[in-house]
């Protein structure tokens, strides 16, 4: 598996996937906040601030729906579905059991917007950083200082806006239209040759417009509604907000000049005349022909123009609409999660029947008792090694003396020295678990694991064998345990685990009850006397890849549970399938394989009758 895929099953890039979906919606329901706004606001001034606290909303909503959705997924480990799983109904001679193909959810593919996501940001914080360049260049290439007149008119004008920071008047013969560069020494650059072709006048309205911009601390905020614009690049609402707070930047530096010189007409004027010079400006930088031209002069000489229906706002309301059919459609079908099955209660080695033990001990639920000390014993500490009639026994006892009689009992019963005073049966009961809790834990505790029940059950393993992930989908990290013997079971028993979902948690593939029904000596399947065979085929397709298919005429019209798995020569499996079938008819199934040497194994259960068939088939794909 590649490092992409690893990390998109991480809960931080869970709770990324939900945050860019929830973010539709909100951003959705901002823009429609602020749409109202627009139509009842006057005051370019208020209209500036509706704009920039809507802009505000949408990047604080993002960040808290970030950090509680990435609270929830720390919480609930890696999802609801690390919970061990337990096996199929008993198979009477055993399958080769393996993990159910999964239904196509779309949550499950939320993690995936994550990456795109961040590449977006990427793409729009290097534009941002390429204007902030440009506006460096701009600042200190082709500039020269204005003459000493101007720069006088510049700071008498700075005072009579209350500006005490110190502002340079340069002139650029890069600039095409007057710019404001810089916050902490802000620079007001104007085209070469705009001071000698405009009236005096119409000069003192552009740079009074400039200061305007100066003491709003626009440049600073602009740069802050740039950051948010790449944060929230791929919503719509994102976009028509930053161009509300752009025009109503205009309009409230327009309002001040106005209210500073007191003439509209010459202030229209002075926009009109530098229109003629208007060029491309870039975004990083802040020119005062910014917004529409015709808009602002019509503001200025006319009455505001009333609110115009944009479609954003209509957008916004489709994508809230829609997300909220979309939310409500998952909570009806998704239903309440799943919790974690009981664990299952597999036989001690020296207890006779194994495997009909185990099969009831899987299916066994918890007992219905209140949360003690001793209901944590008998549904935690000796659930796998408690025997159902000594189950029912503890749960009819009525006091505290008798359960502690019983645990006694129990532990003596299984003492192999019972005239010595440890208890060694007893001490390597409560080693394991401490091993399986400290090594097999992955979102929940160890002894709940695949491994940590074969581990508790069996004890460690004589041999194993780790794979790590790599990159492919058909090469998952997997552990093979070899037991040499396990009594009850049989002899060189492999039990294989595979983490399917690269969290951590290994699966368990195959139930030690089905290898000691489907295994023969010498560790090959049944697959002829023992067992009928199931008549399955397997032929080779173009591209790569089989067409499996198992006639099931001879089962009628009741059904049929097939358990089949694909592995390689080293016994690594590649594809697991689980299906129920109701005949007759013929099971087809294609899986798309890479080149190489495979085998199929195949079991077939009547769910009427109970009897058994299994195919085994070596195959190669070329």
């Amino acid at each position: 598996m590649s490092l992409l895929e690893a990390w998109v099953h991480t809960p931080g890039a869970a709770a990324l996937g939900w945050t860019l979906a929830h973010s539709l919606w909100e951003g959705a329901l901002v823009a429609l906040v602020l749409a109202a706004a627009l139509g009842v606001l006057r005051s370019s001034r208020a209209r500036y601030a509706a704009g920039c606290v809507a802009m505000l909303a949408m990047l604080t909503g993002f960040c808290l729906t970030f950090q509680h959705v990435l609270a929830e997924q720390r919480i609930q480990g890696v999802g609801q579905g690390l919970a061990i799983r337990p096996a199929p109904p008993d198979l009477g001679g055993g399958s080769i059991v393996a993990n159910v193909p999964a239904r196509f959810h779309a949550v499950d593919y939320l993690p995936w917007l994550a990456p795109f996501w961040i590449a977006g940001v990427m793409f729009f914080q290097l534009r941002g950083v390429a204007s902030w360049l440009f506006a460096r260049r701009l600042r200190r290439k082709g500039v020269c200082a204005a003459t000493a007149s101007w720069q006088a008119l510049l700071d008498r004008l700075a005072a009579r806006v209350r500006l005490s920071r110190p502002v340079t008047l340069l002139e650029s013969c890069l600039a095409e239209v007057p710019v404001v560069i810089g916050y902490v020494r802000p620079v007001i650059l104007l085209p070469v040759g705009l001071l000698a072709g405009l009236p005096a006048g119409q000069i003192e309205s552009i740079l009074l417009h400039e200061l305007a911009h100066i003491r709003r601390h626009d440049y600073l905020v602009n740069l802050l509604q740039i950051v948010v614009e790449s944060l929230v690049f791929y919503h719509p609402a994102v976009w028509w907000i930053s161009g509300v707070i752009r025009a109503e930047r205009e309009n409230c530096c327009d309002d001040l000049v106005v209210a500073t010189q007191g003439d509209a007409f010459a202030y229209a004027a002075a926009l009109t005349a530098l229109e003629q010079n208007r060029g491309a400006v870039r975004e990083a930088v802040l020119a005062a022909t910014g917004g529409s031209l015709v808009k602002r002069v019509r503001r200025l000489l006319v009455q505001p123009e009333g609110p115009r229906a944009a479609l954003t706002p209509v957008f916004s309301a489709a994508i809230l609409t829609i997300m909220m059919v979309a939310a409500m459609a998952a909570w009806q079908t998704s239903g309440p999660p799943m919790r974690p099955p009981a664990p299952p209660a597999p036989v001690a080695p020296p207890m006779p029947a194994p495997v009909r033990l185990l099969a009831q001990a899987q299916q066994a639920p918890a007992p219905a008792l209140a949360v003690t000390p001793y209901t944590k014993w008998v549904i935690e500490d000796v659930a796998y090694i408690i025997r159902d009639d000594e189950r029912a026994a503890f749960k009819s006892l009525q006091s505290d003396a008798e359960r502690e009689h019983f645990i006694e009992q129990f532990w003596l019963r299984r003492d192999p020295t019972p005239a010595t005073p440890e208890n060694e049966f007893k001490e390597e009961h409560y080693r394991r678990i401490a091993y399986a809790n400290e090594h097999f834990a992955a979102g929940v505790p160890g002894w709940k694991t695949d491994r940590g029940r074969i581990y508790i059950t069996y004890g460690p393993p004589d041999e194993k064998e780790s794979h790590a992930s790599q990159s492919g989908p058909n090469v998952l990290a997997s552990e093979q345990w070899l037991y040499h013997l396990i009594e009850g079971i049989g002899t060189n028993v492999v039990i294989e685990f595979v983490d399917r979902n690269a969290t951590g948690e290994y699966r368990m593939t195959t139930d030690p009850a089905a290898i000691a029904m489907l295994r023969a000596p010498g560790d090959r399947p049944v697959t002829n006397a023992d067992t009928p065979k199931a008549g399955a085929t397997v032929q080779p397709m173009i591209p790569g890849g089989v067409l499996i298919s198992v006639p099931l005429t001879a089962y009628g019209d009741h059904g049929v549970n097939l358990f089949g798995r694909i592995v390689t020569v080293t016994r690594r499996t590649v594809q697991a399938f689980e299906d129920t079938i109701r005949g007759p008819a013929t099971y087809t199934k294609i899986v798309p394989l890479r080149p190489g040497a495979y085998r199929l194994e195949l079991v077939l259960k009547d769910v009427v009758a109970g009897s058994l068939a299994a195919d085994t088939i070596e195959f190669e794909v070329k």
